[in-house]
């Protein structure tokens, strides 16, 4: 039981890691500049519902505000 939770933490956690990691160079390659700040936040940010917004947000953003403030 323990391991089975422990195993879904790291699965998720990994999850979100690589969304992150997706949302960061989806606005490299739009040539949108993310401040080290803002790109320790996106990193840092483990909510899928939240991850999941900046990334739709981040295939049309032309600034980082696009993203986090909508």
């Amino acid at each position: 039981e323990l391991a089975a939770q422990a195993e879904a933490r790291g699965t998720a956690l990994g999850e979100a890691r690589g969304e992150a990691r997706a949302i960061v160079m989806v606005l490299e390659a739009r040539g949108v500049t993310v401040p080290t700040e803002v790109r320790d936040q996106i990193l840092a940010c483990t909510d899928s519902a939240q991850l999941e917004t900046w990334l739709r947000r981040a295939g049309t953003a032309t600034a980082v505000d696009d993203v986090l403030r909508g």
